[in-house]
C-alpha cells in the first residue's frame, strides 16, 4: 500500500473539497465548499481542530449541513465535539445532519446531546434520515445519496454483517464530486463515479485479507479511472 499524504485539496472555480484525513480506524474529516456554502462530510475525531485551522469561527458557525456515510467511530467520532462547539459559540442557524437509515450511532449521539444540552442550545439540529436514494438540493448543491456495501466484524471477529452505509454525489454548477465512503466494490459506486469530475475512493483492503469490507487498490483505481480525476483515501498506514 502507498501512504496517502494529507490534507488533499481539489478546487474548480468556487467548488472545492478538502480531505483533512481519512485513516482507517483513526479518523476521517472532509470540508466541501460550494460558493458561500460549507458542508462537513464524515466528521471523525479531530474535525473541530481541522475546521478551526481552516476557517474563521464565524465560518464554522455558518456550516449548514453535515453528511454521514456510516456510523463507525472513525467517521463520526467528532460529531459530539462539533455540536458542542456550535452550542458554546452560540450558533443561531439550523444544522442539518444527514445519515443512513439504521445508523444508530448518529441517533444515539443526538439523543445524548439533547439530554445534556436541550435547555442551553441556541440552534436547531435537524436529523435527516436518508431512507431512499432520491436526489435533493441544498443551497444550490445537488446531493445524490446512493447505497454502498460496507461490513463490520461481529462475534469476536468470526463473522461479518452489513452496516447502513451511503456514498454521496455532490453537484454544483455542472461539476460533480463522488465520495464513496467506506465500501467494498459495488455497482452503485461504479455508476456514480463514472464521468464525475472527481471521485474520492477508499482503498482500505489489505491485499492478503480478502474480507470484502473495503476495496483493494486495484479495484479503487479501476473505478477511479472512470472519473476525470480521483483520489485514493482510507489507505492503511
Amino acid at each position: 500500500m502507498v501512504k496517502t499524504e494529507y490534507p488533499i485539496y481539489w478546487e474548480k472555480e468556487d467548488f472545492s473539497i478538502k480531505i483533512f484525513c481519512s485513516i482507517p480506524a483513526i479518523a476521517t474529516g472532509i470540508l466541501l465548499r460550494a460558493g458561500d456554502s460549507k458542508f462537513v462530510i464524515d466528521p471523525g475525531d479531530g474535525i473541530l481542530r481541522d475546521l478551526n485551522d481552516e476557517l474563521h469561527p464565524d465560518e464554522i458557525l455558518s456550516i449548514t449541513d453535515v453528511f454521514i456515510t456510516h456510523g463507525h467511530h472513525d467517521h463520526v467520532g467528532g460529531v459530539w465535539s462539533l455540536l458542542t462547539y456550535l452550542r458554546v459559540m452560540r450558533k443561531r442557524t439550523d444544522l442539518n445532519l444527514y445519515y443512513p437509515e439504521g445508523c444508530v450511532e448518529i441517533e444515539s449521539i443526538y439523543n445524548a446531546f439533547r439530554t445534556v444540552y436541550s435547555k442551553s442550545t441556541s440552534y436547531q439540529i435537524n436529523l435527516k434520515k436518508i431512507m431512499d436514494y432520491n436526489r435533493f438540493t441544498r443551497r444550490g448543491v445537488t446531493i445524490n445519496p446512493f447505497p454502498v456495501c460496507h461490513s463490520e466484524f461481529i462475534n469476536e471477529g468470526n463473522e461479518t454483517r452489513l452496516v447502513p452505509a451511503l456514498g454521496y454525489k455532490f453537484g454544483y454548477k455542472g461539476k460533480k464530486i463522488c465520495y464513496g465512503g467506506d465500501t467494498a466494490f459495488c455497482p452503485e459506486l461504479l455508476k456514480h463515479a463514472k464521468g464525475a469530475d472527481l471521485a474520492i475512493l477508499e482503498a482500505g483492503e489489505e491485499e492478503e485479507s480478502g474480507d470484502g469490507m473495503h476495496m483493494s487498490m486495484e479495484e479503487a483505481e479501476m473505478i477511479g479511472n472512470s472519473a476525470k480525476e480521483f483520489f485514493l483515501v482510507h489507505v492503511p498506514q
